[in-house]
């Protein structure tokens, strides 16, 4: 579409322009930068404001989890930030007469997603700002006011500090063809969202980080403190209404303590379906595989009325029994919804071929979890799955992409790795938007003999 190639390289033309600019900031103004965004967005008013924006616009979510999302994982990004080099020299190995420079990749493509444009267009651009990159981002149409509100104060925030207000740039009316421009005409794509916007992205032709599907899978095994672990998952399975792609899908339960974790969960707020209730659900969550949009990211109220369910009023969540995998059994796939299914397992291997049978239907490489105190269970499970971050003991979807009690870095982007089909299976911050420049200096000779090299092997 014509039309959208010129109104996309207008844009890159001035994010270009900002970047050039930018590229000769010492690290002190891009930390400044840095910092001044970060403090524009969490002043209260202005938290406020986004949280509340952004449910009344995406009908998505809740006001305090958008809040706390705000609050957490942008002072959390920022923390992650301070102290570190991100240009020039920033790394000397004398021995081996190596150093690393780095260096801005230029104008990034930054997809937003309907479930979480609060806090992500933030996260990007201080990302950007922090490795004098320049960003021009492309919300979903239905977060369109809120990332243009959240523009605006950034580039209000650039302005105060007589930096470039073309640094940021927000599409205002996004379309499909113009977001397909962006990441055809930009330097490095920062894609989050559906699998269908991922893989546009690595087909763009443009280097892109792109996310796989979550459907994070957790194990409860006969170790684990029951309640201490309800709590955890009724906390991760109802933030912001399950919008993120990280929350407890399934629960892979040891079958000794099923029923007692099933009366730990009810404690909680959690509701288990009857076989037909299951079925009622089920026949109005998904039409030909896809998703109702009437249930993604909405209370257990509105989802009830949607099925025509009657639930106890304290209800936060639903619980679905199932013991089959696969596009026939749509509730061991990824859900957007306070709904978590539960499997039962007799050996800890039975536990492992669940998770790995769950993932490889869908969400293999995004992440998994487990609650339990035994370490060898721990390891076993960390070996043998194919997911590139597993939480111990914790909320999975408020800890995989960083939080204050664990060393995660904080992000909004989880890479996957091959498994997922990503480039990445690392949390993706701002370090992945840096070139490297490596410098060789000559060293003393030091070719091993072949003796060193092959041992007994010559022998043979």
């Amino acid at each position: 579409m014509d039309n959208a190639a010129e109104y996309v390289a207008t844009l890159i033309e001035r994010a270009r322009t900002a970047q050039k600019i930018a590229e000769c900031y010492d690290q002190e103004r891009v930390d400044l930068l840095t910092r001044a965004i970060a403090w524009g967005i969490v002043k209260h008013e202005v938290a406020d404001k986004i949280s509340t924006l952004a449910v009344e616009e995406t009908r998505y979510g809740n006001y305090e989890s958008k809040y706390a999302k705000l609050m957490t994982k942008l002072k959390g990004a920022l923390r992650d930030m301070q102290g570190e080099p991100s240009m020039g020299v920033i790394e000397r190995d004398e021995a081996r007469g190596l150093i690393k420079i780095a260096k801005p990749v230029g104008v990034v493509g930054a997809i937003i997603p309907v479930t979480n444009p609060e806090a992500t267009p933030v996260l990007k651009a201080m990302m950007a700002i922090k490795t004098r990159n320049a960003v021009v981002m492309s919300p979903h149409p239905k977060a369109k006011k809120t990332n243009t509100f959240i523009v605006d104060r950034i580039r209000e925030v650039l302005k105060k500090y007589d930096a470039p207000e073309d640094l940021v740039i927000g599409i205002e009316e996004p379309t499909m063809p113009i977001s397909q421009e962006l990441m055809k005409q930009c330097d490095l794509v920062l894609a989050t969202g559906g699998g269908g916007l991922v893989r546009a992205a690595y087909t763009s032709g443009t280097p892109a980080y792109g996310v796989g599907v979550g459907n994070a899978v957790v194990v409860v095994d006969e170790t684990a403190d029951l309640k201490d672990a309800a709590d955890k998952i009724k906390r991760s399975k109802t933030f912001d209404f399950a919008t993120s792609c990280s929350t407890e899908n399934s629960l892979v339960i040891q079958e000794d303590i099923y029923d007692d974790l099933i009366e730990a969960l009810k404690a909680e707020g959690g509701y288990l379906l009857d076989a037909d209730e299951k079925q009622k659900l089920q026949s109005k969550m998904w039409n030909n595989g896809l998703l109702a949009r009437e249930i993604v990211a909405q209370p257990a109220s509105t989802i009830a009325a949607f099925a025509g369910l009657t639930i106890p009023e304290e209800t936060s969540f639903f619980m679905v029994e199932e013991s089959h995998v696969g596009k026939d059994y749509p509730f061991s796939g990824e859900k957007l919804s306070v709904i978590v299914t539960l499997y039962k397992y007799k050996t800890f291997q039975d536990a492992i071929d669940r998770v790995n049978e769950i993932t490889e239907y869908q969400g293999k490489g995004h992440s998994c979890g487990i609650h339990s105190t035994n370490e060898d269970h721990i390891l076993e499970f960390a070996l043998k799955t194919y997911t590139s971050r597993l939480m111990v003991r914790q909320p999975q979807c408020l800890a995989n992409s960083g939080a204050w009690t664990n060393g995660m870095p904080m992000t909004l982007s989880l890479g996957c790795g091959t498994w997922g089909g990503n480039i990445s299976g690392e949390n993706i911050t701002w370090k992945h938007l840096l070139n490297m420049t490596w410098v060789s200096y000559p060293i003393p000779n030091n070719q091993p003999t072949d003796e060193e090299l092959f041992g007994d092997v010559m022998f043979d």
